[in-house]
């Protein structure tokens, strides 16, 4: 049903109008508020290290403490958001991220911020599904529903393009802390509208949560990230991280054999992945988000300590690769419905390669420096709006209609589990590395070829069709 302009629209019925827009409006900012935080501490990380005084490993560990709850929890909080109610879990989150956010800005040793972040990742997790769950509850009219999570899933290149400029304002006028605290108003807002307008949300009937598969997951997950963190410092033949190594492998067997075992109930069937294209898509959300999140890493870092940029400086200078990803996806989704998501995500991939590559062999200070750094991050930025949008449509378009939720959570949780695998894979290089700009050539020539790859996995396993001409 369309919506009429004109009269009285604060206090037409909702079953006519549809609801309120201030409750998508607060649905986003809890959204906005998750995808935020994995941006805007990029460019913070310089200043963290200095009052904290860790190296480049503890710096890994704040970035990474956050992607790995967020990864290994994403599929649970949709059960639990089914199990409890879209709302309740919204709630939930909310307040426990707004906490959370407020007591990290207090953090005054590394240890206690990681597990901060460890637990805003897990707080993190209970809003992305069970926000999207409301929406589609509230939304009962399919063009408006459409519309709605088009907005809401619009935010994403919002998030991106604030994120480094916030936190580098933020940290140059107020501090590091000041890009947790500001985690907070967000989360008040967000929940005041979401309390006061967010309708009850059906609670589903849904099998036992799978605990060895959660479990086994996150156990392989974190031991993985841990072993590529420490193994630089402690050495590769370390006790701790050879124990690292075999629970990522036991606890990786373990995850399949239970997801076999449970068949359709598994938290992640894989008979999702029998569907074609299905695999292609998730493995390249997995190498999209190692390039981007490993790359906002490792050039944060440079930017500051190796050119010397102040923290907003820097947070401009990653103007070109964010504010792509604000305003094209509009363009991808139009092209993507024009002739499918495979040409779209392969020119992505692409871009972001070449975005990559196009910087290596430029990490001095000059003028030609600085043009090839902004002319990669804009290649870089148009590609990832090209490529995130395509997988997105690449994957509903393959996975049997009765794992839609399901196919959309496993997807943003390998782009998770790739984020976390970026930033703990480069830093490897940069620690092998004998100088900041050489350390930053090999990773962004590494970031480079991996994407590269993703644009073969894309160009030759995506599927999805256009629709079919009139």
């Amino acid at each position: 049903m369309a919506t009429q302009a004109g009269v009285q629209p604060a206090v037409t019925p909702a079953k006519s109008e549809g609801p309120p827009r201030a409750l998508l409006i607060g649905l986003s900012l809890g959204y906005f508020m998750v995808l935020l935080d994995m941006t805007i501490v990029s460019v913070a990380l310089p200043a963290m290290a200095d009052y904290l005084d860790v190296g480049l490993s503890g710096l890994q560990w704040v970035t990474n403490g956050y992607t790995i709850t967020f990864a290994a929890l994403l599929l649970t909080a949709g059960w639990l958001s089914d199990r409890f109610g879209g709302r309740r879990v919204f709630l939930w989150g909310l307040v426990a991220f707004g906490v959370l956010s407020g007591v990290s800005a207090l953090a005054t040793t590394l240890p206690v911020l990681v597990a901060l972040r460890l637990a805003l990742g897990a707080a993190g997790a209970l809003l992305l599904p069970s926000s999207l769950a409301v929406i589609t509850n509230a939304y009962t009219d399919p063009v408006m529903r459409a519309r709605a999570v088009g907005s809401w899933a619009a935010i994403t290149g919002a998030a991106l393009a604030a994120g480094p400029v916030v936190g580098g304002v933020l940290t140059d006028t107020v501090g590091w802390r000041a890009i947790f605290l500001i985690n907070v108003p967000l989360a008040v807002a967000s929940l005041l509208i979401t309390v006061k307008m967010a309708p009850e949300t059906a609670i589903k009937q849904r099998s036992g949560l799978d605990l060895t598969g959660q479990i086994s997951s996150v156990v392989a997950l974190a031991a993985l990230v841990y072993a590529l963190i420490e193994g630089p410092d402690k050495g590769w033949g370390a006790t701790g991280v050879l124990v690292a190594f075999g629970l990522t492998v036991l606890g990786a067997v373990t995850f399949l054999v239970a997801e076999v075992r449970a068949g359709d109930a598994a938290m992640v069937p894989l008979r999702m992945f029998r569907s074609p294209g299905f695999s292609p898509a998730v493995g390249a959300g997995l190498l999209a988000n190692f390039g981007l999140s490993g790359l906002l890493f490792v050039l944060s870092l440079f930017f500051q300590e190796g050119r010397h940029y102040s923290p907003v400086v820097t947070g401009l200078v990653f103007l070109p690769l964010t504010l792509p990803t604000a305003f094209n996806p509009i363009y991808t989704g139009r092209l993507v419905g024009r002739i499918g998501p495979r040409k779209p995500a392969t020119l992505g991939f692409v871009l972001m390669g070449a975005g990559a590559l196009l910087q290596a062999p430029f990490t001095d200070d000059s003028g030609l420096a600085l043009a090839a750094t902004v002319v990669g991050l804009l290649a870089f930025g148009f590609g990832v709006s090209f490529a995130l949008p395509s997988l997105v449509a690449g994957m509903a378009s393959t996975v049997p209609a009765e794992f839609a939720g399901m196919g959309a959570g496993v997807l943003n949780s390998a782009r998770q589990v790739g984020a976390s695998l970026g930033v703990a894979v480069l830093g490897v290089v940069l620690n092998l590395s004998s100088s900041s700009a050489d350390g930053t050539r090999w990773a962004l020539v590494t970031g480079g070829l991996v994407l590269l790859l993703g644009a073969v996995v894309t160009s030759t396993g995506l599927r999805g069709k256009a629709p079919a001409a009139k």
